[in-house]
């Protein structure tokens, strides 16, 4: 059967399989009694197909709309004759409404790229005078997505139908709790904040309570969230792939000021006046004409439907050859007595069908494939509140094979709070953990120096200082920018007053690439100079002059490059993260427009040290890890020295373990890396491109199964390559997001173990689950077979049979899918890539469990009479209704020995799951009632406290065979070892736990 399933159903993977890889298995899975719930939360690929070409089709109007709008205005631009006036009346509705211009003028100036009437409404300024002179009460425009006679002869056909309803009805539950599940987590996806100013202030507010006016900030790795018109900014690039299907960057300013909702900020930063939100936006009108094609399906749900189609054709098998035997046996039987045919041998040939029917109900194990979607709901939904986000379903099962994990450092190792604690400034290395203590520094540096460091400061940053409601001073930006700005303030400086002293120019803003932000500023008379502050190393490189402690501009010789890196070595020694400060005066000609920023020949100002404390319990995490068999290794930009202290504080780097920096590692040849690879533990001062590289060498040279973490723009196509890709929430930019399986809303690497541990869970239960319906089916099938056979007759009725396909398949899956994680999960090795998902301990137990079961059945059927010394008329139907009781309470108790593959002691934290003793519960009531009352409609009849006790006892027995069974030594289809990490104890000696 793995041979089948590899060869067959491999082909569909965890993350970006192909549309034929997707179509083969459907066709494989052609046997199914329910193909709308089977296939229900797979993709609907005819649909994604049509969508695919209908996103085509709309891209290209888009693109060649936007070329001949260009063209045209270029064109009236160059004409000679006076275009004709522009007319714009504002309805009556509107006026009346407040407003000065209405929602169709403005979506049509910037859909259309129209100059002119942006021109003729007084540009930018214009259009939000008609806006702002309206707006008194903001109102939230929430755009949202968002529906034989009379009675006796009745009793069977009555019985199948209530049996049909209470499964229909359950499933139903079941499937609608799912649905529920998935909607619940699909608004999660779609909560996407924007930094936006109103009413004066800047606050977060959700995409879809923008609102015509609003004034939105744009910075690298956003998703434009309107349509809008661009106020002020610089450098912004703009990527309208997603809308016009073009490559190439656009670049938006003055001159070019339409902005599109849908397109992804590339480089640069700006604000934008929101023009046009929801359907009206050109975005909206593309997703308007969309259908959704629905979620891959995952490699798991593609297996379990292999190995329901595989059971399907055995049991199909089956009940052929059951209803053939028993007409031959009939048949023969007539021809051997000479008896007539009459009508009643057709209504026993009918009744030969139904058994043969009812049969193939029973084997075909539909809850297989649906039990996965359910344990992966159940598990998105608790891993929600474990402040995880899972985006794409796969990766719940495929984080459970994770071997190695590529973990950020800032924010995810560490807190992300931080703060200035020491600086290096005209030759003296000062701390700063107090206010006297900045007051202190502040009073020895010069009065130039201290106007040239807060201008620095100030001028050369992408946050903002400012009131709050409360009339406090608050600081608003990233982390870094956060610090440096707090170590301004200390230092006595004031943000608005620093600004307004010098005009910025033109600014290059930070990204992974330059590690740098530079800032051009107009200074008061009339000069310019460049303010730059980034990676130590980088802006070292960059200066060839310092200050003194008088202000002088002193050469910057070797030996004091020397002695600074000295410095900064010994700052991230201290697990200190480091920038350096730096300006040059420019020449009088300066052309921002033309020329770019100079990278040398700046003058040092100062480093500072930041402290971003490891978060509380990482170091626990990252033992947990390695205890399980996952190797975590840390790829971080920052310096190699502060690097290797974090990461030896957090436990990653050991003794034997390899730190590398990020250009000497893209120098090696790919035999160097093959063998560098399963060494390396920290990565420092490494690129996007550097961390694409290693993950793509993990996952295809060494078979790893890859867990990687990002937040920037530029880390999308390394979490796009991993088998599992993780943005954080709080840091991470949309572009990331969108690239991410599971967006961890803490950015807490403690949250990405829990992940691990969940993902781990769903496969357990799963295989779990696996266990307990193919032991059911195994017992079910060949016991209605060979009684069919050899009596005649099934000893098993329709009726009971679809109730035993309800304990299988739903109530089951609901049992068994939805167990929660425990500590023992992590003791495991991972299962890699290679792991054989039925293993032979599961083959095992289902033997050893199938046997006990159909030995106590069949002795029951052949020598139940006499064994429980049953007499009278009834003998036979309480023989029958025990033999049921005695199989459902099997069923039960089989449920219970399920719970642990390994391990004896399946008890150990029932308790914990209240919905397995709920469906526990559940089973064995429903089982009283149809026993105890519903004999006509279960075909059963009461039966006394002792039949009773030797049901649930025979039932009970199933837990020490099984333990039995567990004792018995199986060869393992994986490696006991792992990359040089053993499995902890876990089998059957380990039951007294």
């Amino acid at each position: 059967m793995e041979q089948f399933l590899n060869e067959e159903f491999a082909a569909v993977k965890s993350k970006n399989s192909s549309a034929e890889a997707l179509a083969r298995w459907r066709k494989l899975c052609f046997f199914v009694k329910n193909k709308k719930r089977r296939f229900r939360n797979t993709a609907n690929l005819p649909k994604r197909a049509e969508a695919k070409d209908m996103l085509k089709k709309n891209k290209e109007k888009l693109r060649v709309a936007l070329l001949v709008s260009t063209a045209a205005l270029h064109f009236i631009d160059g004409v000679a004759a006076p275009s004709s006036p522009i007319v714009y009346n504002v309805p009556e509705d509107v006026r009346a409404a407040g407003f000065d211009i209405d929602a169709d003028e403005l979506a049509s100036i910037v859909e259309g790229h129209d100059i002119k009437k942006l021109k003729w409404h007084n540009g930018v300024n214009g259009i939000a005078a008609k806006l702002f002179s309206s707006i008194t009460d903001v109102i939230s425009l929430g755009v949202g997505i968002g529906t034989e006679g009379w009675p006796d002869g009745s009793f069977e056909g009555l019985g199948i139908l209530i049996s049909i309803f209470i499964v229909v009805l359950v499933t139903a539950v079941s499937d609608y709790r799912q649905s529920l599940q998935f909607r619940d987590l699909d608004k999660e996806k779609k909560k996407i904040f924007v930094q936006v100013t109103r009413n004066g202030r800047r606050q977060k507010v959700s995409m879809y309570d923008l609102v015509v006016g609003d004034l939105v900030n744009l910075s690298i790795g956003d998703v434009v969230p309107a349509d809008g018109i661009f106020i002020s900014g610089y450098s912004l690039l703009i990527n309208e792939s997603s809308l016009t299907g073009e490559s190439e960057p656009v670049s938006v300013g003055r001159d070019k000021p339409f902005l599109l909702s849908g397109t992804k900020v590339q480089d640069g930063s700006g604000k934008m006046l929101v023009t046009t939100v929801g359907m009206r936006t050109g975005w909206g009108k593309l997703l308007a004409t969309l259908t959704e094609g629905g979620e891959d399906e995952t490699p798991l749900q593609v297996k379990l439907n292999g190995v329901a189609t595989i059971i399907g054709k055995i049991g199909l098998a089956f009940a052929v050859v059951t209803f053939i035997v028993l007409t031959l046996r009939m048949v023969v039987e007539k021809v051997i007595s000479h008896q007539s045919w009459s009508g009643a041998d057709a209504i026993r040939i009918l009744n030969f069908l139904a058994t043969a029917v009812t049969i193939i109900v029973v084997a075909i194990p539909e809850g297989l494939p649906l039990a996965v979607t359910l344990s992966l709901a159940f598990a998105m939904k608790k891993m929600m509140n474990e402040k995880a986000l899972v985006r794409h379903l796969s990766a719940c099962e495929t984080m459970g094979s994770a071997t190695c994990i590529c973990s950020d450092k800032t924010g995810t190792l560490t807190t992300n709070r931080m703060v200035v604690v020491k600086v290096w400034i005209t030759n003296n290395v000062k701390k700063i953990g107090s206010v006297k203590e900045g007051e202190s520094l502040r009073s020895e540096i010069c009065g130039s120096v201290l106007k040239l460091l807060l201008q620095c400061i100030f001028q050369n940053t992408g946050g903002e200082v400012v009131i709050s409601e409360e009339g406090k001073l608050e600081i608003l930006g990233t982390p870094t920018e956060s610090a440096l700005l707090g170590f301004g303030l200390s230092l006595g400086g004031n943000f608005a007053t620093e600004r307004s002293e010098s005009r910025i120019i033109k600014v290059e803003p930070f990204n992974s690439v330059r590690k740098r932000m530079t800032v051009v500023v107009m200074l008061p008379d009339g000069k310019f100079r460049a303010y730059c502050k980034g990676a130590s190393e980088n802006i070292l490189k960059m200066c060839n002059k310092g200050l003194d402690g008088s202000g002088s501009v002193v050469p910057l010789d070797e030996i004091a490059s020397s002695d600074l890196k000295n410095i900064i070595n010994g700052f991230a020694a201290e697990s200190l993260r480091t920038l350096c400060l730096a300006y040059i005066d420019l020449e009088d000609n300066f052309d921002p427009e033309r020329q770019t920023i100079p990278t040398n020949g700046y003058t040092f100002i100062c480093i500072v040290g930041i402290k971003d404390p490891v978060r509380p319990g990482v170091k626990e995490a990252v033992e947990l890890c390695r205890t399980a068999g996952i190797t975590v290794r840390m790829v971080t930009g920052d310096n190699i020295n502060t690097a290797k202290a974090i990461a030896a504080e957090c436990g990653i780097l050991t003794d034997d373990g390899l730190a590398i920096e990020g250009p000497d590692f893209r120098e090696k040849s790919l035999e160097e890396m093959k063998t560098l690879i399963p060494k390396i533990q920290v990565m420092a001062r490494s690129s996007p491109l550097d961390k694409h590289t290693l993950v793509r060498q993990l996952r295809t040279t060494l078979g790893e199964v890859v867990a990687v973490t990002g937040d920037g723009s530029n880390d999308a196509p390394a979490l796009h390559e991993a088998d599992i890709g993780l943005a954080m929430g709080i840091a991470g930019t949309e572009v990331a997001k969108e690239s991410a399986d599971v967006v961890i809303l803490d950015d807490n690497f403690a949250t990405i173990v829990n992940v691990a541990k969940w993902g781990r869970s769903v496969y357990i239960n799963i295989q779990k689950f696996v266990q307990f319906q193919l032991t059911v089916n195994v017992v079910a099938l060949v016991l209605n077979f060979v009684s069919a056979c050899i009596t005649g007759t099934a000893p098993l009725t329709s009726v009971q049979l679809l109730w035993v396909n309800l304990i299988m398949d739903t109530l089951g899956a609901l049992a068994l899918a939805t167990e929660p994680p425990n500590d023992d999960l992590m003791k495991r090795l991972p299962v890699g890539r290679t792991g054989s998902f039925i293993s032979n301990s599961m083959w095992r137990n289902i033997i050893g469990l199938s046997v006990y079961q159909l030995i106590v059945l069949a002795v029951l059927e052949m020598e139940g009479v006499r064994l429980l010394q049953l007499h009278g008329s009834d003998a036979e139907s309480i023989l029958d209704t025990v033999i049921f009781n005695t199989f459902v309470f099997c069923q039960v108790f089989n449920e219970i020995s399920c719970r642990d593959i390994e391990k004896i002691n399946v008890l150990h934290g029932t308790f914990n799951n209240w919905i397995f003793i709920g469906v526990m519960s559940f089973t064995v009531v429903i089982q009283v009632i149809m026993v105890e009352f519903l004999g006509d409609l279960a075909s059963t009849v009461p039966l006394s406290w002792k039949l009773w006790l030797v049901s649930v006892l025979i039932g009970f027995f199933s837990i020490p065979v099984a333990a039995v069974v567990k004792c018995i030594p199986v060869s393992p289809k994986q490696p006991t070892d792992y990359r040089g990490y053993k499995a902890l104890p876990g089998g059957p000696d380990e039951s007294v736990n």
